[in-house]
This record gives C-alpha cells, sequence and structure tokens, in this order.
C-alpha cells in the first residue's frame, strides 16, 4: 500500500485543481459575455442610427447621411467599421458593396462573418420607409474585442494561478496537520530503546488510530510476557541446578579428602574441575537472568559505593588468585555510582574471573576504581596475553573466546557489556602501560 498523504493528497488537489479550473472559465465567462454584449449593442445602436436616417425619393429608398456623420460612424483607432443598406430586392443604395447581405431579423441578434479576409461582428437591421422594405448592416472588425479579452485573461490567470497555488499548498499544510499526530507516534516508537515494551500511551492518540495503537500495546503485553518467562525460566533453571552442584563439589570433596588410588584421584580432580565449570557457568546464566530483563528494573537503581563493592567481591577471588600463584591487588578510591548492587557485582566479578583466568601463573591482576569526569571509573589490569585490537569488539558478544586452550563459555563479557549498557555506562578494552595484558575500563557517568 503507498502512502497515506500522497492518497490524500491525490485525493484533495485533484478536486481543488478541477474546482479552479471551473472557476476561472465561470469568471472568464462572467467577464467577457458583458463585454461582448455591450460590443454588440453598440453595433445595434448604429445600425439603428442608420435606419433612422433612411428616406424615400422618386419611389425608391435613399440614405440621407451628411459625410462628417458617415467620418464620425467609421472613425476608430484599431477597427474598421462596415455598412451597407439594401432595398427589398437587395440592391445596395449606400455603404460598402462588399459587406454580405444578411436576412433581416426583428431581435437583430449579431453574428460573425468575414470581409475583404478579416473576421467582423456584423448586425443586420430591417427598416420600412413607408410601404418599402429595406435592411441595414453594419460590421465591425474584433480587434478591440481581441484586447479586451486580452485583457481580461491578463487580468484573471496570474490570480487564478495564485489562489491554485494557495490551495494546494492550505491542502499541503492541512493534511501535513492531519498526519502530525502519526509522525508523534512513529517517532515516540523510534525514540524507544530496544527492550522499552511499556505500552504506548493513548491518550492524544488520534481516534482513528486508537485500534491500532491498542492492536500494538498487546503486542508489546504478549511479548513483554514472553521475555518475562524466558527469564524466569532460566532464572529458575539456573537457581534450581545451583544447590545440585554445590552438594555434589562438597561430595567430591570429601572423597578427595580421604586416601585413594592415584587413578581414582585424577578422577576426582578432573570431576572437581567439571563441576566448578559446571557451577560457574550456571551462575553466569543465572548473571543473565538478572542482566536481560530489558527495561532492567531501573527502580533497583540506587546510589552505591563503588569502592566498598569491589572490596567486598575481590575477597571471593583471593583463593583462586593464590592457587595460581597470582598477585591480585587493589587500589581503590572512595567513588559513588548510581546503580544496582546486584548487577555491578556481577559485572565485577566477570572481570576478575575472566583476569584470573587469562593470566598465567606469578602474573600480577589489579583492580582500581576512582572518580572519573563526574562519574566513575572502574578498570581491572591483568598480565596476560592481552586481546589484540581487532579482536575487542567481538569478545563482548556470546559464546565467543579467544583460543580453544582455555576453559569457559565464553559469556562472561557478554554479561559485563549487557550490565554496563543497563547503566549507561561504557566499557573499553586498552593495552597497559606496561605493553603487556589487558586493561578493562568501565566509566560510569554521573
Amino acid at each position: 500500500m503507498g502512502s497515506i498523504r500522497l492518497r490524500l493528497l491525490k485525493w484533495l488537489i485533484v478536486p481543488v485543481l478541477l474546482l479552479n479550473l471551473a472557476g476561472v472559465a465561470l469568471n472568464y465567462a462572467i467577464a467577457w459575455i458583458p463585454a461582448q454584449i455591450a460590443f454588440d449593442q453598440s453595433l445595434s445602436d448604429a445600425a439603428t442610427m442608420l435606419g433612422a436616417r433612411v428616406g424615400e425619393s422618386d419611389g425608391r429608398l435613399v440614405l440621407d447621411l451628411p459625410q462628417m456623420a458617415e467620418y464620425a460612424l467609421r472613425d476608430d483607432d484599431l477597427d474598421r467599421v462596415y455598412f451597407s443598406v439594401r432595398d427589398g430586392q437587395g440592391r445596395l443604395v449606400a455603404g460598402d458593396l462588399e459587406l454580405p447581405v444578411l436576412p433581416a431579423r426583428a431581435a437583430a441578434p449579431a453574428t460573425d462573418g468575414v470581409v475583404n479576409g478579416e473576421a467582423v461582428r456584423m448586425v443586420a437591421q430591417p427598416v420600412l420607409v413607408g410601404q418599402q422594405q429595406g435592411l441595414v448592416i453594419v460590421a465591425k472588425t474584433l480587434r478591440k474585442r481581441g484586447q479586451a479579452r486580452a485583457a481580461i485573461l491578463r487580468a484573471m490567470l496570474p490570480l487564478a494561478a495564485l489562489f491554485t497555488l494557495a490551495s494546494v499548498g492550505f491542502v499541503w499544510f492541512s493534511v501535513s496537520g492531519g498526519l502530525s499526530p502519526l509522525n508523534r507516534v512513529r517517532t515516540g516508537i523510534q525514540a524507544r530503546s530496544s527492550d522499552d515494551l511499556s505500552p504506548i500511551a493513548s491518550a492524544e492518540v488520534p481516534l482513528e488510530v486508537k485500534p491500532v495503537v491498542h492492536a500494538f500495546n498487546g503486542l508489546l503485553e504478549r511479548v513483554r510476557e514472553g521475555a518475562q518467562a524466558q527469564q524466569d525460566f532460566l532464572a529458575n533453571v539456573a537457581h534450581q541446578l545451583r544447590t545440585p552442584l554445590a552438594g555434589l563439589r562438597t561430595q567430591i570433596e570429601l572423597l578427595s579428602a580421604q586416601e585413594c588410588k592415584p587413578e581414582a584421584a585424577s578422577s576426582l580432580a578432573m570431576m572437581r574441575d567439571s563441576t566448578e565449570r559446571m557451577i560457574r557457568q550456571v551462575n553466569q546464566l543465572l548473571s543473565f537472568a538478572r542482566a536481560e530483563p530489558g527495561p532492567l528494573r531501573k527502580t533497583h537503581m540506587e546510589p552505591l559505593a563503588l569502592d566498598q563493592l569491589l572490596e567486598e567481591s575481590i575477597q571471593h577471588f583471593v583463593e583462586q588468585a593464590l592457587r595460581k600463584d597470582i598477585d591480585l591487588g587493589f587500589d581503590l578510591q572512595p567513588t559513588m555510582v548510581q546503580g544496582d548492587r546486584f548487577l555491578l557485582r556481577d559485572l565485577v566479578d566477570n572481570l576478575v574471573d575472566n583476569a584470573i583466568r587469562y593470566t598465567p601463573p606469578k602474573g600480577t591482576v589489579t583492580v582500581s576504581c576512582f572518580p572519573h569526569l563526574d562519574g566513575g571509573m572502574l578498570t581491572v589490569e591483568d598480565s596476560g596475553p592481552g586481546i589484540a585490537p581487532a579482536k575487542r569488539s567481538a569478545v563482548f558478544k556470546r559464546f565467543q573466546r579467544l583460543d580453544s586452550k582455555t576453559t569457559g563459555s565464553g559469556l562472561g563479557l557478554a554479561i559485563v557489556r549487557d550490565i554496563a549498557v543497563a547503566h549507561g555506562a561504557s566499557v573499553a578494552i586498552d593495552t597497559p602501560a606496561s605493553g603487556q595484558g589487558a586493561l578493562f575500563s568501565v566509566y560510569f557517568p554521573a
């Protein structure tokens, strides 16, 4: 289907143009017909004047027209005037022989003709002198009439063009104004973020558009319910898996504490590593369940001391760093940010876990926070292999890993990105000043 605007303009502008065209024709007729009648009336008056001067002499019709009167009759700056007087047998009594003979009519209407190759307007008027019939014919060229017609057209066409343009502009303005509520609805929808599933306010929506808005709101509600159901399912699954996995890890640790054969000890170690990996992946799924609901429950945002949150979170990674002989340090300055405590903890956990996981033994991992540009900055620096600039944008995608040697699901940095976006923060990857490793920086705006 084409544009509603074009359909409205087509159905409105075409009739307006036709009406303007009809108006121009009517105005032309109103202006020209009286002028035509006035010209014809002047011919009739001249014929009447000549008829009054026809007399009879020796049984024949004669025209008593002084030379000065004839000069006055024929005197015209533009047009040529012809006249003739004929008797009942059609013989010329006086005047111009080239004038054709017209039938006599009582009303004496004007007719068109040609004299000497030029168009003329003629009037024939009968006269009765005694018992003799006569016919007076007066003709005049159309030069003045042409000038009058041209003057009328010159006066009317610019006005008609002006009124036509004004009418088209008014129609265009009216259609645009009538469609502006649709444009506001479209702008409002386009301005929404991709995770905003709140209904469209229908208070200022035109009556004709409300059914569409209601249907769209119903679709948004179904999408929101589906997303919420998916999130709840993921959260429930992750939550239900955490308890048996934690129990399984405890049992494996109890078995590992007992004396057993080397083969069994090796199997238990592999089982312990697999269980740790499953627990970490389940925790990441739970983080996604909290970070992916869409609008991210902005009511959970509150002022937080980022340095205190980091101090609490880092303690959980001390043992993991010691197992790899990694120097885990921190430089925490008082920093206030606006955020969700649980989501920011997930962000920190994934950044620190990712740094420890990729840093080789005897390496270093440093976590810092400090005020920056009226906001706060969180940095995690490691001495690992680093990330090539070409791969830095790809690592934030789900299930992306730098290589196949390091264990993991490739969800950690994707979670970091989603949580940062939810807080209006930005994440950047750089190379530390030492020239080795990776430096993750998260900037929280004021």
